[in-house]
């Protein structure tokens, strides 16, 4: 656990999905005018943190989130800009980092990276890699990347790509060195890497209860110790669905369509069942995984998993579906405005006292 502020944020994935209950569609362009309207809003209710994924398929907008942080990094003042996620293992590490560095000159130093190895397979045919190397290019592109972070001229070989001898790496970041998160679902194996590497990790739970993923956080921590990290100097995030609007059952109702629009066009291609509105009911009970009602019933549920994780961040996943872009912006103006400054408030005050037990 860090002394750092408790940080409160937003991710997007820019989706397009069409409303199943009007037909109503969104282009690309519409879309992302959109996105930045949310990032802006994020800024201006003091928000800590943006996150924009990257998916390439046609109900999402965003494929390249280096591109669009470059523009949100424009229209913002204070945010920190990162990606939710990187696929690093469909990408080229040198480029990526130079793209985010860029990102980073522009922004004054706001940039940040999460690299994961996505929760979709499309990127991977796409850019002619084979889904059997998937563990290989993970552990590769992220040791290239972080070389590439950490010195200047960089000499490297390795199986996926061409080696590099004694080659600068430019533009170099305003920060002395560009912060690089690791983004996982719950696979144990990426959670002991960050570990043992002493990068900060950002679980995303999408289902179930936030409890179960209670040993995974415990995992990355002992095996960061193991490796001689030093785990209190390592940041968590936990990264959920998140609606929020003036009363509980506005927002239950405003987010289920766009729900389990989104989780039923996931499950056609995994062979889930529909999601149903008791399912959708037991995710948004106090012990589950969304983030769904009202201020009060959000802080709570903040405050809960803090006690579950003592983690460092929490990045609320919006525009979720085809969700309206006049309720994520609501929603995005209750969390800045009516969550966060309880949530972190709350937060120091658990933080002093437990000081205070420990005799620090």
């Amino acid at each position: 656990m860090t002394t750092t502020p408790f940080e409160i944020g937003v991710s997007s994935f820019a989706d397009t999905m069409a409303n199943p209950e009007t037909g109503a569609t969104i282009s690309s362009e519409e879309r992302i005018a959109n996105l930045m309207e949310e990032v802006e809003l994020a800024d201006r209710v003091g928000l800590d943190v943006f996150g924009i994924g990257e998916h390439h398929r046609p109900d999402f907008a965003a494929s390249t989130p280096a591109v669009l942080l470059a523009a949100a990094a424009m229209r913002t003042k204070q945010i920190r800009l990162t990606s939710a996620v990187t696929v690093l293992s469909t990408d080229d590490p040198v480029r990526v980092f130079e793209e985010f560095a860029t990102v980073d000159l522009l922004s004054r130093g706001r940039a940040e990276l999460t690299a994961g190895r996505g929760s979709f397979t499309e990127s991977y045919p796409l850019f002619g890699y084979e889904l059997e190397d998937y563990d290989e290019l993970a552990q590769e592109k992220l040791g290239l990347l972080l070389k590439v972070r950490d010195s200047e001229k960089v000499t490297w070989s390795g199986k996926f790509r061409a080696p590099i001898h004694n080659r600068g790496v430019y533009p170099r970041p305003a920060q002395e060195k560009l912060p690089v998160w690791v983004g996982v679902g719950g696979n144990p194996a990426s959670v002991e890497r960050a570990g043992r590497l002493g990068l900060p990790l950002i679980i995303a739970i999408i289902g179930g209860g936030p409890a179960r993923f209670v040993p995974l956080v415990e995992h990355y921590r002992e095996s960061a110790a193991a490796a001689g990290q030093d785990p209190s100097k390592l940041k968590v995030a936990i990264n959920s669905h998140t609606h929020l609007a003036e009363t509980s059952r506005q927002a239950a109702d405003e987010f289920f369509t766009p729900y389990a629009t989104l989780m039923n066009t996931v499950g056609r291609e995994r062979g889930w069942a529909p999601m149903t509105r008791n399912q959708y009911e037991a995710l948004r009970s106090p012990t589950g995984a969304l983030h769904v009602g009202s201020a009060d019933e959000v802080i709570e549920k903040l405050l809960y998993e803090y006690e579950l994780f003592g983690h460092d961040r929490y990045v609320a996943q919006m525009s979720v579906g085809p969700q309206p872009h006049e309720q994520t912006l609501k929603a995005i103006e209750l969390l800045g405005t009516k969550v966060a400054p309880v949530v972190r408030e709350e937060i120091e005050k658990r933080k002093a006292r437990i000081a205070v037990t420990a005799g620090v």
